[in-house]
Parts: structure tokens; sequence; C-alpha cells
């Protein structure tokens, strides 16, 4: 199967629902905006891939028109299925286009067996996931109205952006555990926001409101830290932005510096990459997350397929596909009662509707 065809196309959906406007500690977004990567093959066969675009606030540039002339000059040609040669060969530009090719390839790779990507990556251990559904930072009487939201609606896990300040932080988990008590599991994400110091104390002050876990309350690199603060409180702890490569989840691993790991497609270059992170802690007794970067269908049905295969993803794994205007598939994934079912169709098992990629389209790619 060699690859004959390569497209782009850059998306941006409105928001809704609770969480518009979507408040981190960086920045207030009232969209979500994506790459699309379209593969097709000498036999006919298509693949999508998704990767995010707006994270400007992390150092990446915004993804723009020339990623398809940047790209057909890499991949016209190649193996389609050619995933390992991928991730040691092939310079695509980084891995958060290097992910949305991988998504392409595992999806023409399911379509020409004739299965649903879970298939591939080791078969079925659960048919439906359940979600945490994800919010923007609130006050507290609003958060604590939103919570009960979610509640009506299913969901049974809630996980709020964080990271402004930590008395901030403190009267949102309150406002939540006031509104509906323990029928949320809650978690927070101040997205790297606070030094060691205050992560260290800000723990210690939600020990009485019984979290999940706090996610990445630090920077990447402290992870030593990490390690340290998990000893002096009973609040865990989490890894997000510093899961990236193998070599990074051994040294946490080592040592002892997370309670759960959330490895995502766009950072560690693919879900090759994830599904392997997810093993090797497994091997660690580490729990993990699926990340979410405000996902469209097409890798929130990634995420669905991971964890469908996984074993070692037990929790409910974050999601924003509720908050989104529209999808840009022609049958928009279901969420009922909190949780979605697997899909079972070849490859990611979704199709895409090109009149909603066009109606979206947020310029040429």
């Amino acid at each position: 199967m060699k690859i004959t065809r390569v497209d782009t196309y850059l998306i941006d959906v409105p928001q809704k629902h609770a969480i518009f406007p979507y408040q981190s500690r960086y920045i207030a977004t009232s969209s979500t905006g994506a790459m699309l990567v379209r593969l097709e093959t000498d036999g006919g066969v298509v693949g999508w891939g998704e990767t995010p675009q707006i994270l400007s606030f992390y150092g990446q540039p915004p993804l723009t028109a020339d990623i398809a002339n940047s790209l057909r000059p890499k991949l016209l040609g190649k193996d389609a299925g050619a995933i390992e040669a991928l991730y040691a060969d092939w310079d695509l530009g980084g891995v958060r286009i290097q992910s949305a090719v991988e998504m392409a390839m595992w999806d023409i790779l399911g379509k020409a067996a004739g299965l649903p990507l879970y298939r591939l990556l080791g078969g079925p251990y659960r048919d439906r996931i359940e979600l945490a559904c994800c919010m923007g930072i609130q006050p507290r009487e609003r958060a604590g109205e939103i919570a009960r939201g979610f509640v009506e609606d299913g969901f049974t896990t809630l996980k709020t952006k964080a990271g402004r300040s930590p008395e901030e932080d403190l009267e949102m988990v309150r406002g939540i555990r006031d509104a509906v008590g323990d029928q949320l599991k809650l978690r927070i994400d101040p997205n790297t926001g606070y030094s060691p110091e205050v992560c260290e104390q800000l723990a210690k002050d939600l020990e009485p409101y019984n979290l999940e876990y706090l996610e990445q309350p630090m920077p990447d690199e402290n992870i030593a830290d990490s390690a340290r603060i998990r000893k002096l409180t009973t609040t865990p702890l989490a890894l997000n932005e510093s899961v990236t490569t193998l070599a990074h989840v051994r040294e946490i691993l080592a040592l002892e510096a997370a309670d759960y790991l959330l490895p995502d497609t766009y950072q560690c270059g693919g879900l090759w990459a994830v599904k392997r992170i997810v093993d090797v802690a497994a091997s660690a007794g580490v729990p993990c997350v699926f990340h979410c970067a405000h996902d469209f269908g097409l890798k929130t049905a990634v995420m669905l397929h991971v964890a469908a295969s996984s074993p070692n993803m037990p929790l409910a794994n974050d999601c924003t596909y509720f908050g989104l205007e529209s999808d840009i598939l022609k049958a928009p994934l279901r969420i009922e009662n909190g949780r979605m079912a697997v899909p079972q169709g070849p490859g990611l098992g979704v199709e895409v509707d090109m009149h909603l990629v066009e109606k979206y389209a947020a310029g040429e790619a």
C-alpha cells in the first residue's frame, strides 16, 4: 500500500455548553481548532488523522497552509503501513504533525484489514469508555452550577483547568464539592503553573476535598520535585506535559514521581507511542488516562480504540467532545450517561463529512 495522495485541512469550530469560553491559566478560547490529514493509497484506501491546532501558549507555532506541501515529498510513495519506520526514520516536522500522519496510517491499516483499530492494538478489553467531562476555570458558584449539570448528564468524573492562583483553585474546588459532594470524582489541572513550594502547599490544602488527582502542577522538568511532594501529601499527583518519550516515562516511573500518567498522541508522536507508554506504565503499576486536547471525532475515536484495548486505562478519559457546536463526522459520536461506545467499523470506525470540513475551514492547508 503506497501513499499516492496527501491533503491537509485546517478547521475551527465554535464551542458551546459549559466549556464556553474555556479558560485555562494561559488563555480563554471560544472555538476549537485542528489540522486534519487525509492520506490515499494506490489501492484507493483513504485514512484520516487529526492533531490540535491552538498550542501557541505551549510555545508551539500554529499549523499553517504549507503543511501539505511540506509533507508530500516526504510521504508520497511511502508504505502506508510502515508505522515503525515512521517513528525511526521519517522526519515530518515534529511529533504533532507526525501524530496526525500516523493516525491516518492506522486508519488505512484497519480499513485494509477490514477490522476496527482496537483489534489491531491487542483486541477488546472493554467496549464502552467512561469519560471525564472537562471545563475551564470558573468562579465558585458557576463551577457548582456546571457540576450539577454534568451530574444530571450522567458523568461521574470532572476535570477543571486551574493554575492562575492556589486561592482561586481552592474556591473552585469548594464550589464543586458544595454543589455535588462526592457525586463527581474531581481532578484539577494547573498546566505547570506552580513552583514546587506552591504545589506542595496546594496539594496539602486540597487533601480534605478528596481529589482523584492533581495534574501537572509544576513545569515538566520538575519530576524529582513531583516524586518528593508525593511523599508529603495524600493528594495523588498525575503528569501530562512530562509524558513525552519513553525515556522520560522511564525516569518518572523510576523516581515514583506520579500516581497516574496522561499520554497524548500529539505529545508522544502517535497512538502507537501512547500504547507503548500505557504498557510500560502498567509494568510499574501506574494507571494511565488518555489526555484530551479539545479533540474532534477522529482523535476521540483513537482514544476509544486505545482505551478499549488497554487494561491499564481503568479511569475515565478526558473529553471536551460534548462542548463542540459540531463535529466533522457524518455520524457524530454519541455520549450516553457519560460514556461512549467503541466504534466497530474498520479503521477508526468513523467517516469524515467533507461538507462539514469545508463549512468549518480555517484556511487552505
